[in-house]
C-alpha cells in the first residue's frame, strides 16, 4: 500500500514547480478552497434560508473533525516532503498526514449538503470543488493521495451518521435558531 500510494504521490506531484502560474493557482485551490466552502454556507443559512441543512453540514464537519482527531491519536504518517519525496512548493509545517483535514472540512459540508433534496445541486458541485482542493493538496506536496482519499471517506461517512441523527440533533437548532432570533431582536 506504501508503495502505491507514494507511486500515485509522484504521478501526481511530479509536475509541481514547473509553470508558476499553474503552481500559484493550486496552492490557492489546496489552501484557500474551505473558504469557498464557508462562503457557499453563510449563503445558504443567511439568504437562501436553509438553516437546518447547513447545520447538519456543521454537525458533520465537527464529526469529521473529531474522527481526524482520534485517528491521529492511534496513527501518525509522514507527509511526503518528511520522506523526501516529490516536489513541495507550500510551505506545511511537518506533522501527522493521514487524514487532510482541509479536504474533510470540504467533504463533510458537501456530502452533508448533497444528502438532503434541498442543497443536492449545490452539494454536487462542492463535493467535485472538495475533490479538486484535496488533489492538489497532493500536487503541490504536502499530502499523499491516499490521505485524500481516507478524508473523502470520513467526510461522507460524518454526513451520513449525522443525517440519520437529524431528528436527535434538532433540538440544537432550535436552540440556535432562538439564540440568532434573540441576536437579530427578531420578533416571532
Amino acid at each position: 500500500m506504501v508503495t502505491i500510494n507514494q507511486s500515485l504521490f509522484m504521478s501526481i506531484n511530479q509536475y509541481a514547480g514547473a509553470n508558476d502560474l499553474f503552481d500559484n493557482i493550486a496552492i490557492f485551490l489546496a489552501e484557500y478552497s474551505p473558504y469557498l466552502f464557508i462562503g457557499v454556507e453563510v449563503y445558504l443559512y443567511f439568504i437562501a434560508r436553509k438553516r437546518h441543512e447547513v447545520l447538519l453540514a456543521f454537525y458533520s464537519v465537527l464529526l469529521a473533525l473529531l474522527i481526524n482527531q482520534i485517528i491521529g491519536l492511534f496513527y501518525f504518517h509522514n507527509r511526503p516532503f518528511m520522506d523526501g519525496l516529490g516536489t513541495t512548493i507550500f510551505q506545511h509545517v511537518p506533522e501527522n498526514s493521514f487524514p487532510s483535514d482541509h479536504t474533510t472540512f470540504m467533504l463533510a459540508i458537501a456530502c452533508s449538503l448533497f444528502l438532503s433534496p434541498r442543497t443536492r445541486k449545490v452539494g454536487l458541485v462542492l463535493i467535485l470543488a472538495g475533490i479538486i482542493g484535496g488533489s492538489f493538496r497532493v500536487f503541490i506536496g504536502i499530502h499523499y493521495p491516499f490521505d485524500i482519499m481516507g478524508s473523502i471517506l470520513i467526510g461522507a461517512i460524518s454526513a451520513i451518521i449525522i443525517l440519520l441523527q437529524a431528528q436527535r440533533v434538532k433540538f440544537i437548532d432550535q436552540y440556535i435558531f432562538k439564540l440568532e432570533d434573540k441576536i437579530f431582536k427578531r420578533e416571532k
